[in-house]
């Protein structure tokens, strides 16, 4: 069994299982089964690496959750294909991602090329405030295009890492 499948079960019967530093903290209405509370055990560490936020704030578990549930609409609500909904669950993702992984540049440098403000004006995109990004209004194309490609693959290597989880290949 693998590590996301022994948090599978567990939150099957009710045992809420969350990060205390390096623990797991477990709530539950009765006391968990043995044999749920060695499998939490053994796999621990792989269930600490699911659980534990990335610099976004999201662990490869809350984004598989995200993906699968967006996917989910799509296709049942929204009547797609199943290969539609996917692709656009991970267009979700990908939004998702570039919001939550904001990448600031100091003011007045373009973030893309690096040049300073000189005859081309070099504007801040992003409403945070802390967060802006200075680009040149014709750097903003290939900045966007590198910032969705990294989010991407990002969101591939962590999708498979917690699939590989889900199906009892993490290891």
């Amino acid at each position: 069994m693998s590590a996301a499948q022994v948090l599978t079960q567990a939150r099957s019967i009710g045992i809420q299982v969350q990060l205390d530093g390096e623990d797991l903290l477990l709530e539950a209405p009765a006391p968990p089964p043995s044999g749920v509370l060695e499998a939490l055990s053994q796999h621990k560490a792989e269930i600490l690496e699911l659980l534990r936020p990335r610099a976004d704030g999201w662990s490869p578990e809350d984004w598989r959750l995200y993906f699968e549930e967006r996917a989910a609409v799509a296709e049942f609500n929204g009547g797609l294909t199943h290969a539609d909904a996917e692709a656009q669950a991970f267009e979700s993702c990908i939004i998702q991602w570039l919001n939550r992984n904001p990448d600031s540049s100091a003011p007045g440098r373009c973030a893309w090329c690096g040049s300073a403000e000189s005859q081309e004006a070099v504007l801040a995109f992003g409403i945070e405030p802390g967060t802006h990004t200075w680009l040149h209004s014709e750097c903003w194309r290939l900045w966007h295009q590198h910032r969705r490609t990294k989010a991407a693959e990002v969101l591939r290597e962590t999708l498979e890492r917690a699939q590989r989880g889900k199906d009892g290949r993490d290891g």
